[in-house]
């Protein structure tokens, strides 16, 4: 086994503990420096956009093929987060404060299915991560198209003052559009080149310091917003946790009434979970000045996400026979 195999193997041996000391590591940063936060904020979007160029990298054209024709699984991985989500968000909404900025934010970032370390911690609880990855482009795209209405219709009116469409428009070319054309072009090039295999082979085996890297960089330059806006955010954290628990025994109790296999639920569990704040943070980012604790409420949903994504992994395996 070859030095660069090891290192990445260990790497994806010890996920957790790398991306839980991201987090640390950005912490500190961000604390320790008050100018440090605003220049990392323009790394925010560059960083996620090359996380999702590897993430889909690893999703071969064929494979969204073959995903849409696992009719069962899709049509269950789709109701779970495009039709159960937005009821639960409904049931919890009332919940919320009545501050329009934390709505908002909790709204962004709730009704949108991550997409990239959710296959990490599913793998790690023995989901059918392949499925789920293959699954990537659709449900990306999918949330984009439908999180504009799903905006309208729990803000009404009071959305237009709020949100400007351009960045939903920027962010789904500059972080869905072009690192999906990018990693699919790549892949047609590593089947006719040596050079641009070698080149593929290398960029996948960066999906663990890239993973690692956005977490830092999101959380240093945010901390200081996160703690301007403490006492608000606290609010949310049992919010969060009990989206995280409800989702997680609902995706379980469809996978098995619709005979899904336990790998598979697993995979539909943690995506209806799993929430894309890391895509949807530089929509939150773009909203005008006042509703800076949108980005504050996304930012804490990842912080309660992550932790909880840890005992999940733990958990579910022992209730997923």
């Amino acid at each position: 086994m070859s030095r660069h195999g090891s290192v990445t193997e260990v790497m994806e041996r010890h996920q957790i503990p790398i991306y839980l000391g991201a987090i640390g590591i950005g912490t500190v940063l961000g604390v320790g420096s008050t100018t440090l936060g605003p220049i990392l904020g323009h790394a925010i979007n560059p960083a996620i956009a090359a996380l999702l160029y590897v993430t889909f990298l690893q999703v071969p054209v064929a494979n969204v093929g073959t995903a849409l024709r696992d009719t069962r699984f899709m049509a269950v991985l789709l109701g779970v987060n495009f039709v159960v989500v937005p009821m639960v968000v409904a049931a919890i909404y009332p919940l919320l404060p009545g501050n329009p900025a934390i709505r908002v934010g909790v709204l962004l970032v709730l009704l949108c299915p991550c997409v990239d370390y959710v296959i990490v911690f599913s793998g790690l609880a023995g989901g059918d991560n392949r499925r789920l990855l293959a699954a990537t482009p659709i449900l990306l795209i999918v949330q984009m198209a439908l999180l504009p209405l799903f905006l309208t219709a729990f803000m009404g009116s009071e959305l237009a003052d709020i949100v400007d469409v351009a960045p939903f428009v920027t962010a789904f070319v500059v972080l869905i559009v072009i690192p999906l054309a990018l990693a699919w072009a790549t892949q047609i090039s590593a089947a006719r080149s040596v050079q641009a295999q070698r080149f593929r082979h290398g960029a996948e085996t960066t999906m663990v310091p890239l993973m690692a890297t956005v977490l830092a960089v999101v959380v240093a330059s945010q901390v200081h917003t996160l703690g301007d806006h403490g006492r608000d955010v606290a609010e949310l954290i049992p919010v969060y946790a009990l989206f995280l628990v409800v989702m997680t025994v609902i995706g379980l109790v469809i996978g098995r009434v619709t005979r899904i296999d336990p790998a598979g639920r697993r995979a539909i569990a943690f995506s209806g979970a799993t929430r894309n704040s890391l895509v949807v943070l530089p929509l939150a980012l773009s909203l005008p000045p006042g509703f800076e604790v949108a980005a504050s409420a996304v930012v804490t949903q990842t912080l309660i996400e992550i932790l909880g994504m840890v005992a999940l992994v733990a958990i579910i395996p022992r209730v997923t026979r």
